[in-house]
């Protein structure tokens, strides 16, 4: 049984396709940074979105991730 869609669910696809695993990890810092600047909002809808993509990873990365192994660990490395 498949649940329906929501939006973040959709976004994070979307995200996880065009930019990769590092997509999640910059999500979580947009929403501190929102958070810390008083967006406390904005930050949830942030992490919503993040939780989402986790998500999506976790019960079918592939999927969502159409770029290589290489674009992966690049992605991971312009995070650090």
């Amino acid at each position: 049984m498949t649940l329906p869609q929501t939006e973040a669910d959709k976004l994070a696809r979307s995200l996880l396709a065009k930019q990769g695993i590092g997509a999640i990890w910059k999500l979580h810092q947009v929403a501190a940074e929102a958070h810390r600047t008083g967006f406390r909002l904005s930050a949830a809808d942030l992490i919503e979105v993040a939780e989402a993509a986790e998500r999506a990873l976790m019960s079918d990365g592939k999927c969502c991730l159409r770029r290589g192994l290489t674009d992966v660990i690049a992605s991971l490395r312009e995070g650090a």
